[in-house]
């Protein structure tokens, strides 16, 4: 069988010749209608997340989940034991077919919720993926939200709660999800006005195309309510959750999808913010070492654009080149001054299970997930079979149910395959069209800066444009009592956190003697759901058909991802984000004074909009040679965000690259096998044994112990097999 691309949900899929357009008049297509064929993906531990008051009890006797909450995990979880033997045959062992469609004995159900005749929504036995065919496009929207519900109802309650930082009055006052409502709050407090307002601005700011996508979302919450309407008539579709914890079911709003994205967005698509510390690390830098040589050793350390940092495309693209120290309108704080300004005094930590609660572990591990996805792909003229090939792994951590979920969508617009956030699975995220595949790794790169706000009147009143402007003070107010989940005592805690027009008062302190608050600018604040524009286009076979189109349609997602793009004859990348083109002569890694004089170019406060960087600014390439990024230095230029200091000359990116750049040397040609090891291989190797290892028994060089000797050797035999940490034999110890 010809292989042309490799894509992933999670890890790999491979994708054959491109299929002729088509339009079926029924809306139930023909399993592969339209696909090009050979896509592969798996996105463990399964595609099912609900579960039943039954099923739930079941599961706390016997242990056993329900049907589709584990299938997944036997494949991903055994695929480190194909390697490093793994042959092309055995790929299909380890990823599920993706093609469009459902073969024709492999339908599980069959339902068209409401009785709505224009929308069919077929699931398969093997899987359980919700594949969703729309006569039209309010159909297939409708079908999202209802089969998004089906499958993860109680998740996105808890995604939706968290995003508008009242999860602890949702599920309890556990020290945890009290701490994410204070996390969340510092990065997207919103008022239900704030929400409002970003829908109404959609059709001010983007015409047609906004109304449109507004319809859209509405569409997309009228099908979860109906899902709701259903559970509270039927207990077998009712989530087990809710009369566990004895929390009522609530319908959605359309500011529910809008809060959702600022979470998902906050955490996965943003970087900068810490001018502030990043001034205290100098400060102690300065204090060390002195002036000169504490500068010298802090520009060391915040490793800004290393020449020996592996990069993911060639060529330079300067962004945030001007000088750490430049002193126009630079507001850099007095030592001892800072104070850091929570929204509320953190609450008390405690071993005991009421500190983190019956979901607070979800909050937690999504803010302390350390971005770990990575792709890597290989161009026409440098795979076997002439045809571009790719395995791509976005990785968003691990939880039961999966914080992503999947979904086959097919309708006007409409002809993809993927996985998509629970609460905004409006359209696919990461996944493939008719004939070509993407995905995306977080990148880290600065769209938030520092503003020093400088006081006049009191402490909430501040300069702006020869103005003396009061702050907002926007508070939020959670209620809890004790569950079956979480024992922690009724209580009450207030959040507040004052804005200013350009972002929210995070610290504050002195500049040269004067009373300032720093303010964060995100540029993506008030935007939260404008990366609408750039997903529809990924999903509609009439806006991407090649590394151009697609390069065009990611440049519209304003969050801040590495794009990656397969078809059968070329490979891309892109960088989105809205990047802010700063005042000239400004400091990009301190405070600036928020006075007006250096706000961002073209910045208005009505819209929180600026002159954000051109799209051919932006790091991208279309046909290199190969693509490899493991949340790595884009490209020599591009700067890494303030909050960013680890973009140096050892990171594990370069696991990946030595193995594709082995397997392409000297004319050679990569077959899909084996750029499936090569992202296996690096997973279970430990950087530091590759990399740093030779040089630390270099310096060592051979002592007279026999013992460190002996030593030595066994960490020179450790370091010529690989480095790994892992047990193939699985006899419970490291093979090495």
């Amino acid at each position: 069988m010809p292989r042309a691309a490799a894509c992933a949900v999670l890890a790999c899929a491979t994708l054959a010749c491109a299929a002729p357009a088509a339009h079926a008049a029924n809306p139930v297509q023909p399993y592969g209608k339209n696909d090009a064929g050979g896509f592969h993906d798996v996105l463990p531990p399964g595609t099912r997340g609900l579960d039943n008051s039954a099923q739930l009890l079941q599961f706390q006797i016997t242990g056993q989940r329900p049907q589709h909450w584990l299938d997944q995990l036997p494949l991903y979880r055994d695929l480190v034991y194909a390697d490093p033997t793994l042959t092309h045959a055995q790929i299909a062992s380890y990823y599920k077919d993706a093609t469009f469609g459902v073969k024709p004995g492999d339908i599980e159900s069959t339902e068209s919720p409401l009785g709505r005749p224009g929308l069919t929504i077929i699931r398969d036995k093997r899987y359980g993926v919700p594949h969703i065919y729309g006569t039209s496009r309010s159909d297939v929207l409708f079908g999202t939200g209802y089969a998004g519900a089906e499958d993860r109802l109680f998740l996105m309650d808890v995604l939706r709660h968290t995003a508008r930082s009242q999860l602890s009055s949702f599920a309890g006052g556990a020290a945890s999800n009290r701490e994410m409502d204070r996390t969340q709050w510092e990065i997207a407090p919103y008022t239900e006005a704030d929400l409002q307002s970003q829908i109404d601005n959609a059709p001010k700011l983007y015409g047609d195309i906004g109304t449109k996508f507004v319809q859209d979302g509405k569409d997309y919450v009228d099908g979860i309510n109906a899902y709701i309407d259903q559970a509270e008539l039927n207990p077998d579709k009712l989530p087990g959750e809710y009369p566990f914890l004895g929390i009522p079911l609530q319908h959605w709003k359309l500011t529910d999808v809008i809060a959702t994205a600022s979470l998902v967005g906050g955490i996965f698509g943003k970087g900068g913010g810490e001018e502030v510390r990043s001034a205290q690390l100098l400060q102690a830098f300065v204090q060390r070492f002195g002036v000169h040589a504490g500068r010298r050793s802090w520009l060391d350390f915040r490793s800004k654009d290393d020449p020996e940092s592996p990069i993911t495309v060639p060529g330079r693209f300067p962004y945030e080149t001007a000088s750490a120290f430049a002193k126009r309108g630079l507001a850099f704080p007095d030592k001892g001054s800072v104070k850091f300004t929570p929204p509320a005094p953190p609450p008390k930590s405690s071993a005991s299970s009421a500190a983190k609660g019956a979901v607070g572990g979800i909050g937690h591990a999504l803010r302390r997930h350390q971005h770990m996805s990575n792709s890597l792909l290989v161009s026409a003229r440098r795979s076997a079979n002439h045809h571009a090939i790719a395995v791509m792994g976005p990785q968003v951590g691990y939880f039961v149910p999966q914080i992503l979920m999947e979904e086959d969508l097919h309708g006007p617009g409409f002809d993809v395959a993927g996985a998509a956030f629970p609460g905004v699975n409006t359209y696919v995220e990461l996944g493939h069209g008719r004939d070509y595949a993407w995905s995306a790794t977080t990148a880290d790169s600065d769209v938030e800066d520092t503003f020093a706000e400088v006081l006049c009147k009191d402490d909430f009143h501040y300069l702006y444009r020869g103005r003396c402007l009061p702050m907002e003070q926007l508070s939020r107010t959670n209620t809890w009592h004790p569950n079956a989940g979480d024992s922690t005592p009724p209580g009450q805690e207030t959040l507040t956190v004052y804005r200013t027009v350009h972002g929210i008062v995070y610290a504050r302190g002195t500049v040269k003697g004067r009373r300032v608050a720093f303010a964060r600018a995100r540029s993506t604040y008030f935007h939260e759901a404008d990366s609408a524009l750039g997903f529809a286009a990924l999903n509609d076979p009439t806006k991407v058909h090649d590394p151009r189109s697609f390069q065009r349609a990611v440049a519209n997602i304003n969050f801040a991802f590495n794009w990656f793009y397969t078809d059968a004859n070329h490979i891309a990348y892109y960088l989105s984000g809205w990047y802010p083109q700063r005042a000239k002569g400004t400091s990009p890694d301190f405070p600036v004074l928020g006075i007006g004089k250096y706000d961002w170019r073209g910045y208005d406060p009505t819209y929180h909009t600026a002159r954000w960087l051109p799209f051919a600014r932006h790091p991208n390439a279309i046909d290199p040679p190969y693509l490899v990024n493991w949340n790595n230095h884009q490209a020599h230029g591009w700067n890494a965000a303030d909050d960013n200091y680890h973009y140096e000359s050892v990171f594990r990116q370069q696991l990946l690259a030595d193995k594709v750049r082995h397997d392409i040397r000297g004319g050679r040609r990569m077959h899909l096998q084996q750029l499936v090891q090569a992202m296996e291989e690096s997973a279970t190797q430990d950087l530091r044994g590759v990399k740093v290892l030779p040089a630390m028994l270099r310096a060592v060089g051979k002592p007279r112990s026999a013992k460190l000797r002996a030593g030595i050797a066994l960490l020179r035999r450790w370091h010529r097999r690989g480095a790994h940490r892992r047990d193939l034999n699985r006899d419970g110890h490291y093979d090495d």
